[in-house]
C-alpha cells in the first residue's frame, strides 16, 4: 500500500524510469496523443470522459510526486492566454513561469525522446496541454 498521493501504477512505473530533463506529457481530450507522441513513452489513458479526469487534477498529482523544472504550454495562435494557464501556476513550484510554445514547435517537443509519459485526460478545455520537465531530488542535508 502506498502513502503517496498518486497512486497509478502504471504512471508510477513510467516515473521510476525517468530522470533529470526526462518530460512528461499531461495531453488535454483533443490532443493526438496516439499520433503525437515519442515513440518509447508509455500512454496512460485517464480520460474516462468528457471532463473527467483534468489536466489540473493530473498536474496536482504529479506536483506531489515529481521534482518539476520546466514546464512549456502551447501558445494559441491568436496570442490569447487561456484560463487554465492560471490553474497550471497553482501547482508548479513557487515562481515558476510557464514557457510558451507555438502549436507545431509544441508537437515536436512533445515527439521527443525525452518523453517518457503520456497521461490522456478527459479535459475538454482547449490549449490545455502541459509538457512537464523532471528537475532533479537533491540529496539529503546532513
Amino acid at each position: 500500500m502506498l502513502k503517496t498521493r498518486l497512486i497509478h501504477p502504471e504512471i508510477l512505473r513510467a516515473l521510476a524510469g525517468a530522470g533529470h530533463g526526462s518530460r512528461v506529457l499531461i495531453a488535454d481530450g483533443n490532443y493526438p496523443a496516439a499520433t503525437h507522441r515519442a515513440p518509447n513513452a508509455t500512454l496512460v489513458y485517464l480520460n474516462l470522459s468528457p471532463g473527467v479526469v483534468t489536466v489540473p487534477e493530473v498536474l496536482e498529482a504529479l506536483a506531489a510526486t515529481i521534482p518539476i523544472e520546466a514546464a512549456h504550454v502551447m501558445q494559441p495562435a491568436d496570442g490569447s492566454t487561456p484560463a487554465i494557464f492560471q490553474e497550471f501556476t497553482r501547482y508548479l513550484p513557487e515562481g515558476m513561469h510557464l514557457q510558451l510554445l507555438e502549436r507545431f514547435a509544441f508537437y515536436e517537443a512533445a515527439s521527443q525522446s525525452s518523453v517518457c509519459l503520456v497521461i490522456a485526460t478527459g479535459e475538454q478545455r482547449i490549449y490545455a496541454n502541459l509538457l512537464l520537465t523532471l528537475g532533479v531530488v537533491p540529496p539529503p542535508v546532513t
